[in-house]
């Protein structure tokens, strides 16, 4: 394997574990009928912004400065609005009102549109090794969230499941309408100006629930688990996540949001609260090699490499253009 794509493949790994743990500690840190000291989905956006925005200004500062041109920066504005301030904020949002099982398995369909919206953005082709992991690696991780003992949790509720599915497809947009802007610049400039922009939009939007915290009656562990939130889940992913763009296709980046069942369900076993058993075992298999076939499945830069090298062959064949004897 080229390192480049060593290198996205391992970035990903690591987004991706950090944001499968990310679903039961933030669930944790969200205010809610048992546990009343948390925060309001709103106010922990916040917190998600301004911190990881001033967390990549002061990597920035230590960093080479580049300059990001005009138009870039407006296309950097939107893929701030789709993949951060709209896909978190609406996933908070839904996950405070539906049951965390509901935006598990909504999630699972980030990948699937990611494959055909790469065929409108960047004319990706949808070819049989790829759908057939997307559908692999699909199956695989409803089979995994649906067999998991997820405790006692909140009902489902149709409008926390349609908040993270409008979640769930601006990250898909994110990752393939804004593929291009994102690998132009260093991970921490892109980042830098779209949680800057994401920040300014939360605080104006959700000034009145920031102030409506009882900050006095927080617990550590909520304060432990807001960190986590925002310098793991935000800032350390949302770091690694664009290394992943700049080397790996739109379609594979998103196969990795099938590894955060798996994470979790591994959480939860390694806390007592669930077993390993074969069923798990058949279901982690089945995502690992669905992000495998989808890895290896060609792209379209291949396909066209594959039809130049076939044309430049028949060329050869027939080099005076003269019509062959049938």
């Amino acid at each position: 394997m080229e390192r480049g794509k060593l290198k996205g493949h391992a970035a990903l790994w690591v987004a991706n574990i950090v944001w499968g743990l990310n679903a039961p500690i933030g669930k944790r840190v969200l205010a809610s009928a048992a546990h009343p000291e948390g925060v309001s989905p709103f106010a922990l956006s916040v917190y998600r912004m301004v911190g990881a925005a001033l967390l990549f200004w002061a990597v920035s500062l230590v960093l080479p400065r580049e300059r990001v041109a005009p138009r870039d920066m407006v296309l950097l504005f939107f893929a701030s609005v789709f993949g951060i301030q709209l896909n978190q904020m609406l996933f908070l949002w839904g996950l405070s009102l539906t049951s965390p099982i509901d935006t598990s398995i909504i999630a699972t369909v980030v990948p699937v549109l990611t494959m055909v919206l790469a065929t409108l953005f960047l004319r990706e082709p949808i070819t049989w090794l790829k759908a057939g992991g997307v559908a692999l690696g699909c199956g695989g991780a409803l089979l995994l969230i649906l067999s998991s003992n997820h405790g006692v949790q909140h009902a489902s509720n149709v409008a926390g499941d349609v908040l993270c599915l409008i979640s769930a497809v601006s990250y898909a947009t994110y990752l393939t309408a804004f593929r291009n802007v994102i690998v132009r610049y260093s991970p921490v400039t892109t980042m830098k100006w779209m949680f800057l922009f994401a920040a300014v939009v939360a605080a104006v939007i959700y000034y009145r629930p920031l102030t409506a915290v009882d900050y006095a009656a927080l617990s550590g562990q909520t304060w432990a688990g807001i960190a986590y939130v925002v310098a793991g889940a935000t800032f350390l992913s949302y770091r690694m996540v664009p290394v992943g763009q700049r080397y790996l296709r739109p379609t594979v980046v998103s196969m990795y949001n099938y590894v955060q069942p798996v994470v979790a369900v591994l959480f939860t076993v390694l806390l007592g609260l669930d077993t390993f058993g074969p069923g798990k075992g058949l279901a982690a298999a089945c995502v690992f090699a669905g992000v495998w076939l989808v890895t290896k499945s060609k792209s379209r830069a291949q396909l066209e490499a594959e039809r130049a090298a076939e044309d430049r062959h028949a060329d050869g064949k027939n080099p005076h253009g003269k019509i062959p004897n049938r």
